[in-house]
């Protein structure tokens, strides 16, 4: 007798079951389990089926009237945060910040630049320097992490 594999509410998805997730959340609209396949590139719907079913369980998806699957609650993705029906590396998030930083010290630095003196020159140039590293740091750590999550757009 096999064990039977089951996603927990608060489980972190993984494999083809965070594929077929993501699939089903980029389509935002009710899929079956045919769609599924042919969209995921998986063997047989059976198989689709089978993790359409894990995601159902545990609270992701619902069925509705004609036995087609659309999100019922978002799942939590790590290093990933849900904006509307698309997904970011959190990574990005920070890089912006930054990058808002970096701009607002852009602009201090262009209207003080003429009436300070160089100490203050130097400091805010420095300051830009580490900004803008952070941000590019994080721009590059976020596209990075981006291109490693499965792609559920395949179909499209």
């Amino acid at each position: 007798m096999g064990k039977k594999s089951m996603i927990h509410a608060d489980s972190e998805l993984e494999g083809l079951t965070l594929t077929v997730y993501l699939y089903v959340a980029k389509k935002a609209k009710p899929v079956g389990p045919r769609d599924v396949m042919k969209g995921t590139n998986l063997s047989s719907p059976s198989v689709a089926y089978r993790h359409l079913q894990k995601l159902e369980d545990a609270g992701y998806l619902a069925k509705n009237e004609y036995g087609e699957y659309i999100i019922k609650r978002k799942a939590p993705i790590k290093g990933n945060v849900w904006l509307g029906q698309n997904l970011f590396p959190k990574m990005w998030l920070y890089g912006l910040v930054f990058l808002s930083a970096l701009i607002v010290e852009l602009v201090i630095l262009f209207i003080h630049f003429g009436v300070e003196d160089n100490e203050f020159k130097v400091f805010f140039l420095l300051l830009t320097l580490i900004t803008g590293g952070a941000a590019a740091v994080f721009g590059v750590e976020g596209w990075l992490q981006n291109r490693r999550k499965p792609s559920a757009s395949s179909a499209e």
